[in-house]
């Protein structure tokens, strides 16, 4: 935890106030660059991490339908597939099993609400998967 802070609140000022270094550079491309010289043995962790983010937002970015449950879905369902891609690169990567646990349980939890949804509006279900073919990807 300690590490992430100490990870965490320098590449957020630096990326908040510019940085002297990175300033020149635009905003993601100089979180990139910061995130590979700070994070070392983490820099795959993050980069999953950051895709997943980006993933997710660009999913998320609906164009509404006029149906609100649909609508909720169309943005929920990217973001617990955000949740979940999130959570396995914690159980891929993490050292803490108490929150290795936590995020397999997120894994599970993410994918029964998924279905739920996707249920509500009368779609298929998704294709069952296992925890171990989630971890894989």
């Amino acid at each position: 935890m300690l590490k992430t802070v100490m990870v965490a609140l320098p590449l957020a000022a630096a990326v908040f106030v510019g940085g002297a270094k990175y300033g020149s550079q635009p905003m993601h491309m100089a979180s990139q660059m910061m995130m590979s010289e700070l994070c070392g043995d983490e820099a795959p962790f993050m980069a999953e991490n950051r895709s997943a983010m980006h993933r997710m937002m660009s999913d998320m970015d609906i164009a509404p339908s006029g149906d609100v449950d649909r609508d909720f879905s169309a943005m929920m369902i990217p973001h617990h597939r955000g949740a979940i891609a999130m959570a396995q690169a914690e159980v891929r990567y993490g050292r803490n099993e108490t929150l290795r646990r936590i995020a397999q349980e997120i894994i599970v939890d993410q994918q029964q609400e998924i279905a739920v949804m996707r249920l509500a509006l009368d779609q298929p279900p998704p294709p069952p998967t296992t925890t171990a073919a989630l971890l894989r990807k």
